[in-house]
């Protein structure tokens, strides 16, 4: 398991474990919860709602599974508790961050920070370029941009960003052996 950095508003500690079949219910939580503020001036009821929210969802892993077929799904722990989700693509000279999600009593806490942070030092440690696609609008963007991210295409709906290798090494201030320990700790469960 991973320390956080000395950071007084971050959690004492974050880790990864990969997600299970068992962790289902868990990650369609999380999921909903992104998309609560989107959906709270449509006037739906709670069956509308649910509805095409599982419809969306299955719709999502589908595609992401036909996307990214050998993607690494993990559950993200924040001092032991499920906090969220994280879903990473590895491939020629890219680190693919697919999707990351936090339950809204985790957000602005750091999290996502720190395991961006330990992305982008793994991208640049391997000599790969750390991408991915926020839709537009996404509050997101600006920690990305922040951590090193530029917006290099896209279309009306999501912008992609990356962040090449020698921008990593000024984006990440977490070491390589915090993420190992995270990633040895997920091969190790």
């Amino acid at each position: 398991m991973a320390q956080a950095a000395n950071n007084p508003h971050l959690p004492a500690r974050i880790s990864l474990r990969p997600a299970s079949a068992a962790d289902s219910d868990f990650l369609y939580q999380v999921y909903c919860s992104t998309r609560q503020d989107e959906m709270a001036p449509w006037g739906w009821s709670e069956a509308q709602k649910s509805a095409f929210l599982r419809m969306q969802y299955e719709i999502r892993q589908r595609g992401y599974a036909a996307a990214y077929p050998a993607a690494e799904y993990s559950v993200i722990l924040v001092e032991g508790s499920c906090g969220g989700s994280m879903i990473l693509s590895r491939g020629p000279g890219e680190i693919r961050l697919v999707d990351i999600a936090l339950l809204p009593e985790f957000r602005n806490r750091g999290v996502g920070q720190y395991l961006i942070k330990m992305l982008l030092s793994e991208a640049s440690g391997s000599r790969m370029a750390l991408r991915l696609s926020i839709l537009r609008g996404n509050r997101a963007a600006h920690l990305y941009e922040r951590l090193g991210l530029t917006a290099v295409g896209g279309d009306s709906m999501y912008c992609e960003m990356e962040c090449v290798p020698a921008e990593s090494q000024a984006g990440a201030s977490v070491s390589n052996s915090s993420w190992e320990s995270i990633s040895n700790a997920r091969k190790s469960e």
